[in-house]
Order: C-alpha cells, then sequence, then structure tokens
C-alpha cells in the first residue's frame, strides 16, 4: 500500500518506500521541472554576465553628452525676436510670452551666455531711453583721455551743471549694471520702470532737478588676448618637483578640466581676453571720488542730492572719507536703498557718522510695509522697510518716499536759512539802533 494516498498498485523507489504509480509520475515530472529550471536559470545568469560584459566596455556618459551649440547670439533685440511693450515688459513678438532663460534644455552655459547676450542688448536699449527719451548727453571721462586710452562715460542733463538749486546724483550697486540701470534681472523679467533709473530721471527733471547719472561699473576695457603657442617641454629636463606632487598636481588639473567637459562631447572654447583698467573708473569708488571732483564740485547747484543703491552706498561713503568737508557743504540728503555700506569697516570719522545720521536715510529689505522704522545696527543713518524683501526691487518701491525725504530736507534746510537770515536782519537792526543812540 502507497504511504501517500493509500493505493494498491506500487512500485519501490530505489532504495526508498513502496510508492503508487500516481506519486511516482508526479516526483518525476517535479524532478523534470526543477531540472529544467536549473538549466534555464543557468541560462538567464549567463544571458545576465555578456549584458553586463557589454555595458561595462560601454561608456554611458559619453553617450549622454552632448555638442555644445556655438556661442553666436543675436545682436538687436528684433533679432532675439523680443521687444518691450506699452507698460514696459520685454515679451516675445510672436507668442507674448515673457523670456525664457532654459531655451534648451540641459545646456544650462549655453542658456547662460545666451542670457548675458541679451543683456548687452539691454543696457545698449537703455542708453537710446537715456539719450532720445531723457534727453541726457554723454559725457566722456577721463576728461583729457588721449587717442586710444581707455575710456568710460556718464549721462547729464543739460543744467547739471548750471541749474543754481538742485542736482541728483544717481549710483547703482555693482555687477553687470550700468548707466541707467537698477537690476538687468528686473528689466528683462518684470519691466523698465522697476529695472532702469528713468522714473527717477523723470521726476527729477519734472521738479526742477539738473540730473547727474553715474557708470560705477564700467572699470576697464576689453582686448582678445593672442594664442599662445605651447613649448614642447624637453624629455631630458628633469623636474625639480617631487614624483608624488607632481602627481597630485596632474590629478587635480585633469579632474578640473574634466568637470568642465564632462557635460559636452565638443565644448565650445571661450574668448581669453585681457583687461585694461579705465583711468580714473577702475573701481565704483574710483569712478564716484573723480565724477566729484571733475564735474559735482564744479556744478553750481546749492542742493545736491544722491541716490545710491547697493555698493554704491560703499562708494559714497568712501566719498564721504576722501572729500567729508566738501560732502558736507554741498549735499542736502543722500538716499541709500539697502546700502552695503560699513562705516566700522571703512573707518569712517565720528564727524561723518553725525552728519550721516542727520542728512541720510537707509531704506533696506524688509517685510515691514514701507517707511516702517528699522533698529540701525551702525550708528550712522537711520533705516527704513522698503517695503520688499527683494533687494534688486528696494529703489524703485521707495520710489516716492525718496522724493518726499527730498522734499522734506530741502524745505529744513531753506527754513534753517531763512531763520538764520532773519536773526541776522535782527542783529544787526540791533546794532545800528544802539549805534544810533550813543551818537
Amino acid at each position: 500500500m502507497c504511504p501517500v494516498t493509500g493505493f494498491f498498485l506500487v512500485t519501490r523507489g530505489r532504495g526508498g518506500p513502496m510508492l503508487c504509480h500516481l506519486c511516482a509520475s508526479t516526483i518525476t515530472l517535479c524532478i523534470l521541472w526543477i531540472t529544467m529550471a536549473q538549466v534555464s536559470g543557468q541560462e538567464d545568469k549567463e544571458k545576465t554576465t555578456a549584458l553586463k560584459d557589454l555595458l561595462s566596455r560601454i561608456d554611458l556618459d559619453e553617450l549622454m553628452k552632448k555638442d555644445e551649440p556655438p556661442f553666436t547670439f543675436p545682436k538687436t533685440l528684433e533679432e532675439f525676436e523680443y521687444a518691450f511693450d506699452e507698460d514696459g515688459q520685454l515679451r516675445h513678438i510672436k507668442t507674448g510670452e515673457r523670456f525664457v532663460f532654459n531655451a534648451r534644455e540641459d545646456l544650462h552655459r549655453w542658456n547662460q551666455k545666451r542670457y548675458e547676450a541679451l543683456g548687452e542688448i539691454i543696457t545698449q536699449y537703455v542708453y537710446k531711453l537715456l539719450e532720445e527719451k531723457c534727453k541726457l548727453r554723454k559725457e566722456v571721462i577721463p576728461v583729457d583721455a588721449s587717442d586710444g586710452e581707455p575710456t568710460s562715460f556718464i549721462y547729464m542733463s543739460s543744467d547739471a551743471l548750471t541749474n543754481p538749486s538742485k542736482l541728483l546724483i544717481l549710483i547703482q550697486g555693482s555687477g553687470v549694471v550700468r548707466a541707467g540701470q537698477w537690476a538687468r534681472r528686473l528689466i528683462i523679467n518684470q519691466d523698465l520702470n522697476s529695472g532702469t533709473q528713468i522714473p527717477f530721471i523723470e521726476r527729477a527733471m519734472e521738479d526742477g532737478y539738473g540730473v547727474m547719472v553715474l557708470n560705477p561699473n564700467e572699470n576697464f576695457f576689453e582686448v582678445e588676448k593672442p594664442a599662445k603657442i605651447s613649448p614642447i617641454p624637453s624629455p631630458t629636463e628633469p623636474s625639480d618637483e617631487p614624483a608624488e606632487k607632481r602627481e597630485r598636481k596632474d590629478n587635480k588639473e585633469g579632474k578640473k578640466k574634466k568637470e568642465f567637459y564632462e557635460k559636452y562631447r565638443n565644448p565650445q572654447k571661450e574668448t581669453e581676453t585681457e583687461r585694461i583698467p579705465i583711468r580714473g573708473s577702475a573701481s565704483s569708488e574710483e569712478h564716484v571720488l573723480y565724477v566729484w571732483d571733475y564735474f559735482v564740485s564744479k556744478a553750481l547747484a546749492k542742493n545736491v542730492f544722491i541716490v545710491a543703491h547697493s555698493y554704491g552706498g560703499l562708494s559714497f561713503v568712501e566719498l564721504m572719507n576722501q572729500r567729508e568737508i566738501q560732502v558736507k557743504n554741498k549735499v542736502c540728503a543722500v538716499a541709500l536703498t539697502d546700502s552695503s555700506h560699513n562705516i566700522w569697516l571703512q573707518d569712517t570719522s565720528k564727524g561723518t557718522q553725525d552728519w550721516m545720521h542727520q542728512c541720510c536715510q537707509n531704506w533696506v529689505s524688509s517685510p515691514e510695509p514701507l517707511d516702517t522704522p528699522l533698529d540701525s545696527m551702525l550708528p550712522d543713518c537711520p533705516r527704513f522697510s522698503a517695503g520688499t524683501e527683494r533687494h534688486e526691487l528696494t529703489s524703485w518701491i521707495s520710489f516716492k518716499s525718496i522724493f518726499k525725504f527730498f522734499s522734506e530736507a530741502l524745505k529744513a534746510k531753506e527754513d534753517e536759512e531763512q531763520e538764520e537770515n532773519s536773526n541776522t536782519v535782527t542783529t544787526r537792526s540791533s546794532s545800528h539802533k544802539n549805534k544810533h543812540q550813543d551818537l
């Protein structure tokens, strides 16, 4: 009898118990299935091994690389197919959409170069607006530049040097922004009003100011470097460097080169340039000082007003350090917007700090409502909220508050002068009366 099924038709397994034909058949099938599975598993394993071997011979990183497009971009807004609409917003001519940075996916360097090319066009566009819309004229500096010498320039209204009453000076922050701009990003992604100084220029002219627009970031002239011919090292000349140090250096340079070129199969080579400093404008601080000495100090205006954004505030404080007495005598009020100055690091005098506390205000990025007084971290000028947490927007959002501050400062100065004149007249009258009585 089969011990499994209880059937009587049995067969004796080799060295095992008596089994029925059904159990014997089942066991046979199981053995066959296991054998086939083992054979199939062996084949799959061999196939997997072969596939891994094949993949190991393929450079997947190389396959993922792209041929980087050449850095050739349009030269005008029309060729870029963009234009500023009636609201001063940059829009695509065909789709009406805003500017798109990622024109090509996974090509960040190319997209950045394209953005920079558009930025250069924007700079020329703003220059054109300053000249045609605002009627400003360009003044080349240095004023005594020789032929072929690198030069920069500023913009001035026709009455900047002759206006007897008021002169407004505009100083932007550091970076790629040039004369007439607060922030390139705002011009491209928001509008002309927020990103350029044009609203300040137009308002100043309406209020009877002369205007001077500085250009503190035009610091050097770039010329293309000639191609270098790499000398062939002599194989017989031994290096003075230890072998281990030389190997580490080679590995470091190789890694740096690999990281730079790993994204592209045929990366574009950038032109190497040499920078020649512009005399009198090699830095923002030097530029502001030069313009003061050759233009502002010679202007007839009794009351000079300054708007300085970000690093422009630092440049103004440096001007105070260099021309303290002149600035105090000529400047009526200074509006700083998110200024990066530091009176301690810049080693300002106690007299400068006291004057700044009285004649300057700094509108800083803050979540508080516009014009909310804020605690001053340094003993210099009072700080107020610019009504925005975006650094680049502080000048535009504070626009109305700045001109209100200027008007109040001018009125206070005129009232003070009138009171002084009145006291002087009274004193003279009393003196004359006493003298008459003596006679």
